[in-house]
């Protein structure tokens, strides 16, 4: 097997080198005096050889990564000509009895720096294609990694502009933390300044009532006096320059720190829904952190094993998750609009009645969510466009998906939350999926909520009928497709139904409907306990056979 599967073997190459017609180039000659050295033993060439990457078992297990190590290659100083990494995307494929079909592989080579890309595929192809003599095998190189396409940073455009707004915002943290640092220290000094001048007051009155002298009590007054005319100086101050210092406050990191660590919860909040998404973003975390470990792991055949552990199955169906993420989507946005709605007279703040007042409630609406998503949804844009694009062009493996292309051609879907209408393979940042779906939704959701302030039963109405709508849909699709719910992928058909937003409306406009019933009975719905045990099992059991139900099942 060694034999068999060897792609670049140095040893064999020497023994041809001498004969081949190859150009005299730089990386020509300087792979002559490497072979040379290599057959003389010298430490350095040896250690060169040493780091390429070469079959080390694990073939039928899984193993496509055949990568050496890069950082070995480029600590290798005491050779005569300056070293770099390539890395070849290769496609093997040997006795059919073995393995029928094409394997992809990665393997990684020290070579001289001076070989360029044409290059360094003859000096492989011409030791594959050695070994290959006298074996029923055949080897192909499709892509090519070298340093000569290296991607640096600071020539990208994108990478300043991030570098930009990065500082702008650490500005401005550093000027709220200031701003309310230097309000606390204020007020704390105008408090004991108070208290210094009440005791000296007292004192004084004191004294004289002692020696008989009458002591008109009119200081308080005329000190609450005085303070009520600063304060109300200050609260002139305040309103001329009120919203810019919120604006800067609200960048403060000791005031955002002490809302994100505050452990109690709001009045005006529903505990549940914290709790309901700590737990699915921890599951969500856990698939994706599987998804891209089986990716890049060694042993890839492991993973039909562990997928059949009954525990897997956890895994597997982690994109029930998501439905928990659409739901709670849907039932704060229908709560808390109707619980607005009923102490806000939306009328008033138009100043229009009717349609026209609709209208511009959803444009309120959607504008609002539109300024808070969108700028740091951009900046995590352009985070991922730079990072996907060093990891394509310097990491010695391949990316998970082409954003560094799909981000720079087709960043105005994500812009307009229309991406999902798009092919996958098109996709920029594949799990913004969810977000695109979820601004669709909320846009359908506020026609809704709109028309349901009016005319509940028609909005009721066309709910139901999107509900509906969205279910057969999804089985039509599923039927078209010869699809049937599988253990061993559960994401099967994503582009198709996974993503798409007809086909995970359900949860959304449930949700919807849960806000409203919890918005009627004030979050006080009484049930007997017997009711309250039932509901437990009955939704925990149905829980339970979703994501296990298909264990060792065959449809």
């Amino acid at each position: 097997m060694d034999r068999l599967l060897d792609v670049y073997n140095p040893q064999v190459l020497a023994g041809v080198w001498n004969r081949t017609e190859m150009s005299n180039s730089t990386c020509h000659r300087d792979m002559s005096t490497f072979l040379e050295q290599l057959e003389a033993r010298r430490l350095w060439a040896v250690r060169m050889a040493d780091a390429s990457g070469r079959y080390g078992g694990g073939f039928f297990w899984g193993n496509d990564y055949w990568m050496g190590s890069s950082t070995h290659c480029h600590h290798i100083t005491d050779s005569p000509f300056s070293l770099d990494f390539f890395v070849f995307k290769t496609h093997i494929k040997i006795d059919s009895s073995l393995s029928p079909n094409y394997r992809s592989l990665l393997v990684g080579v020290c070579l001289p720096r001076s070989c360029q890309t044409t290059e360094a595929e003859d000096i492989v192809k011409l030791s594959s294609d050695q070994i290959s003599i006298g074996h029923n095998r055949t080897v192909l190189i499709s892509a090519i990694k070298t340093p000569h396409n290296a991607y640096y940073m600071t020539s990208d455009p994108v990478f300043w502009l991030l570098v930009i707004i990065t500082v702008a915002a650490g500005m401005l943290v550093a000027a709220g933390t200031f701003v309310e640092v230097y309000e606390e220290h204020m007020s704390e000094k105008r408090k004991k300044s108070k208290y210094v001048y009440d005791n000296y007051t007292y004192e004084v009155a004191k004294a004289r009532q002692e020696v008989g002298v009458k002591v008109v009590m009119a200081n308080n007054n005329e000190n609450s006096e005085a303070e009520s005319s600063d304060r109300n100086s200050v609260d002139s101050d305040d309103l001329t320059s009120g919203i810019w210092r919120e604006v800067v406050l609200s960048f403060s990191a000791k005031r955002n720190l002490k809302t994100i660590c505050e452990s109690k919860v709001g009045e005006d909040t529903i505990p549940t829904i914290h709790g309901l998404r700590s737990i699915s973003m921890a599951w969500v975390i856990l698939g994706h952190t599987c998804i891209s470990a089986f990716r890049y792991s060694d042993n890839t055949k492991y993973r039909a094993i562990a997928e059949a552990q009954f525990m897997f199955q956890t895994i597997n169906n982690g994109a029930y998750s998501v439905d928990t993420f659409f739901f709670i989507s849907g039932l704060l946005v229908s709560f808390l609009y109707f619980r607005t709605t009923a102490k806000v007279d939306v009328t008033k703040l138009t100043g229009f009645t009717g349609f026209l007042s609709g209208v511009l409630e959803f444009i309120g609406m959607f504008c609002y969510r539109f300024a808070r998503l969108t700028a740091p949804y951009f900046y995590v844009m352009g985070i991922v466009l730079v990072s996907m694009r060093w990891f394509h062009y310097n990491s010695l493996f391949e990316t998970p998906t082409n954003d560094f292309v799909n981000c720079e051609l087709y960043w105005w879907r994500n812009l307009l939350y229309i991406n999902t209408l798009f092919p996958v393979q098109d996709m920029c940042m594949l799990w913004s999926w969810y977000l695109s779906d979820d601004t669709q939704f909320f846009v359908l959701g506020s026609i809704l909520l709109i028309l349901a302030v009016k005319h509940f039963r028609i909005a009721f109405s066309c709910m139901v009928v999107f509900l509906v709508s969205s279910w057969v849909t999804t089985a039509m699709i599923a039927y078209d497709n010869n699809h049937v719910p599988n253990a061993d992928d559960p994401l099967a058909l994503f582009d198709k139904i996974y993503d798409k937003p007809w086909t995970r409306l359900g949860p959304y406009l449930i949700g919807m409907s849960v806000g409203w019933i919890l918005f009627k009975t004030d979050c006080k719905i009484r049930m007997t306990k017997m009711t309250v045990a039932i509901g437990w099992v009955l939704s925990s059991s149905t829980l339970l056979f979703l994501i296990y139900g298909l264990y060792n099942s065959k449809l």
